[in-house]
């Protein structure tokens, strides 16, 4: 099959995916000029996404490209709350208002981090092949509006939703699951971060820190937030909007087999594969989950 045939129908079945899933969420939800608002939310997020791309390519950069979902992020949830706002006049319930400025915070600080990291080290190695092609740098931003949408189309469907026949368990439960996946994911990368400025670690794999109990626990907070969300948001989904679930089976999937562990996974091994310590290291220490020191391949 021709390499850009594949990359624009992936293109093609991330919007069909992100379709469905916002009619399905839509289930009862709000509508603003008769279109329900988490099908606007999904339109949105591929807008900004594929605005972004045009300049992107033009200059052959991908700077932009993690700072951009981050401009998704933060445009979907003001967007929905104004909505919402407008709608109900009672407002935004407490839990909403929470879990907004929660993901927003999260967004904001993730995206700043890779931005300026991407900024400090000149590029992104896993665009350097892609940028220079239009269908498939296309797809990559495609599937970051993908990302957006199924990350935070739980949290749309609860704020839509506006009701407050949550369970208090429920969401000390996954706030604060959501919280410690923060707080892991933050640790983790100021760790590296630290390890890599440092110029006597040059060349060197860390061990340290988190690290010397995950191989990418920076990923396993990730998880975590999402998880969390989802036990949030669990209680106010009826019917088809349970869809909306898929969030942080998303999010591992992504991570774990096609922008996350399985590209550091090969790129540690081509640096250190020969190396007895980092083969020790690998041994002895769990790819994602802490203190599980099973080996799971990610390819």
């Amino acid at each position: 099959m021709n390499h850009n045939f594949k990359e624009y129908l992936i293109s093609f079945f991330c919007v069909i995916i992100a379709f469905l899933v916002s009619i399905l969420a839509a289930q009862n939800g709000s509508l603003y000029n008769k279109y329900p608002i988490i099908v606007i939310c999904m339109v949105l997020s591929f807008v900004i996404h594929w605005i972004v791309f045009i300049p992107s390519y033009f200059f052959k950069t991908e700077k932009f490209y993690d700072i951009t979902g981050t401009a998704a992020y933060l445009s979907i949830l003001l967007m929905t709350s104004y909505l919402v706002n407008i709608i109900n006049q009672e407002g935004l319930l407490t839990r909403s208002l929470l879990l907004i400025v929660f993901v927003m915070i999260w967004a904001l600080r993730l995206g700043l981090f890779l931005l300026f990291r991407v900024i400090n080290v000149g590029e992104d190695k896993r665009f350097e092949d892609a940028k220079e092609s239009f269908s498939k740098f296309f797809m990559f931003f495609t599937i970051s509006a993908l990302w957006v949408f199924l990350t935070i189309v739980n949290v749309l469907t609860m704020i839509i939703n506006n009701s407050d026949s949550v369970t208090d368990l429920f969401f000390i439960a996954g706030f604060s699951t959501a919280i410690i996946g923060f707080i892991i994911e933050i640790v983790a990368d100021k760790q590296k971060r630290n390890f890599r400025v440092d110029s006597s670690n040059k060349g060197q794999f860390i061990t340290s820190g988190l690290w010397r109990f995950s191989r990418h626990p920076n990923y396993f907070g990730e998880i975590m937030i999402w998880v969390g969300i989802s036990i949030v948001t669990f209680p106010v989904l009826v019917g088809w909007q349970l869809i909306t679930l898929i969030s942080p089976i998303f999010v591992m999937l992504l991570l774990t087999k096609v922008s996350g562990i399985n590209l550091l996974e090969a790129s540690a091994d081509e640096r250190w594969g020969n190396d007895i310590k980092y083969q020790d290291y690998k041994e002895k220490t769990s790819v994602l989950i802490p203190f599980i020191k099973k080996r799971v391949k990610y390819k």
